[in-house]
């Protein structure tokens, strides 16, 4: 065999899983067709943070006249692409380097199954093993004139030379949501359709609310409920909501209604799939013994983090070692103004699964450190079981959210209790006693909270 392992696709899940490969001992080549990285360094979760803290930026200088600073800022929409690509370009480079380092090979191209130990590329390549990871692809619903020049979806979203004075935004999921926080900020007139009735609905209807209220605020059009029936030439979409047909007109479309695994290159091989994906066990292993899937391609969570950690599973599982994947504490992170994160149950399946919970609830209004930022619209909820006071679920909305999650994270990895977290000194002022307080309110025995 020429490699221990061949890695098919050099994203987060990918390249994570090679390194780790080499550290126990492994043989490793990746197969990545474009840029290492794959979508998340690449289009996704690093450049759209560029743009999203550019909005947090402008959002600051305009908030700044509360603390008596007056101040006026331009806009250079071509700088803050070249400061994207400074940043995907290091941090793909930092990838590489570490392939370097691991003496990991990188073949360059698309591969193709020919059997369970063979690959094809530029030439034939075999293996013992095999992982897939190689991620998603957008999504595009059947919708007529979806194709139409002006018609964008996320991989060219941070790619426009100039910011739309009109922007239609198909979807409000997390990807959507995150764009429209993004182009609102930058001066565009948004508007969301969303065939949903609700915003976010995997969580509670209290943050959804909180969410909905404040996109409303921003004046962003959000049609709820809603379905786009088509799109006609000049950018007229036109959409039913409450059994009326409707039109909107704009300069840019963007399709954000999810994506899809990318399953191109193993048709040879003959794997157990369904809809969604890749069918893998909790060892990341396929039908195929020696091979084995991590990531978007498995249809699961479409996260980075849950890749790598995946990747990781994988890794020491075609190592000799029995590792299972645990996906009960996984952070849920939304990039928007204010931030959503969440993590475990939320109160509804909660209630479902253990009958009787513990809700704890504290308000950013009430947390000294947002009320010193300005940052007072946000709250955080904490649910846990009843019986034994268990954490299983954790909500917040509010700045700094998707950095204090992961106390949350913890909190359920390791099955804390509400007294285990109240008791837990927390330095003041900060954004994360929060969540000491929300679990003395669940406990019944809040300090902070009239």
């Amino acid at each position: 065999m020429d490699y221990d392992v061949i890695v098919l696709g050099g994203g987060p899940g990918g390249y994570t899983a090679a390194i780790r490969l080499s550290e126990l001992g492994k043989k490793v080549a990746v197969v990545e067709e474009d840029s290492l990285g794959g979508t998340c360094l690449n289009r996704g979760c690093i450049p759209t943070k560029v743009y999203s803290h550019a909005a947090e930026l402008i959002n600051t200088i305009k908030d700044a006249k509360d603390f008596g600073i007056m101040a006026q800022y331009t806009l250079d929409i071509a700088k803050l692409r070249q400061k994207k690509e400074r940043v995907v370009k290091r941090l793909v480079g930092g990838v590489g380097y570490l392939m370097n380092l691991h003496h990991i090979d990188v073949i360059k191209g698309r591969g193709r199954f020919v059997d369970e130990n063979t690959i094809e590329v530029d030439k034939r390549y075999t293996a013992e093993n095999f992982i897939i990871a190689t991620g998603s692809k957008v999504f595009l619903p059947p919708i007529e004139g979806i194709n139409l020049e002006g018609v964008i979806t996320s991989d060219k979203a941070l790619e426009l030379e100039r910011i739309p004075e009109k922007i239609v935004i198909i979807g409000a999921g997390i990807i959507g949501l995150e764009f429209a926080n993004i182009y609102s900020a930058l001066g565009s007139k948004v508007v969301i359709i969303e065939m949903l009735p609700q915003l976010l609905p995997m969580l509670d209807r209290d943050i959804a609310d909180t969410m909905e209220k404040n996109l409303r605020h921003k004046k962003i059009e959000l049609h709820l409920n809603s379905k786009v029936e088509k799109i006609e030439e000049g950018l007229k979409v036109v959409y039913t909501t409450e059994g009326n047909t409707r039109v909107v007109e704009c300069d840019t479309v963007l399709v954000a209604v999810g994506r899809v695994a990318n399953v191109n290159g193993i048709e040879a091989l003959n794997l157990d799939m369904d809809k969604k994906g890749i069918k893998v066990d909790s060892h990341m292993r396929t039908s195929i013994k020696n091979i084995y899937a991590i990531g978007d391609v498995t249809g699961g969570i479409q996260l980075a983090h849950v890749a790598s950690y995946q990747g990781i599973v994988a890794a020491h599982n075609i190592a000799g070692e029995e590792k299972e994947a645990d996906l009960n504490a996984v952070p849920n992170c939304l990039y928007t103004s204010p931030e959503i994160a969440w993590v475990g149950l939320n109160e509804v399946q909660a209630r479902e699964k253990f009958g009787d919970v513990k809700i704890g609830t504290f308000p950013y209004t009430a947390l000294g450190r947002a009320m010193t930022m300005g940052q007072n619209d946000g709250f955080v909820k904490i649910i846990a079981e009843a019986k034994y006071n268990r954490v299983v679920g954790m909500e917040i909305i509010g700045t700094g959210a998707t950095e204090i999650i992961h106390e949350g994270v913890l909190a359920i990895k390791e099955e804390f209790t509400l007294e285990e977290l109240a008791d837990a000194i927390h330095a003041h002022p900060t954004l994360s006693e929060s969540i000491k307080e929300a679990a003395e309110d669940a406990l019944g025995i809040p300090i902070n909270k009239g």
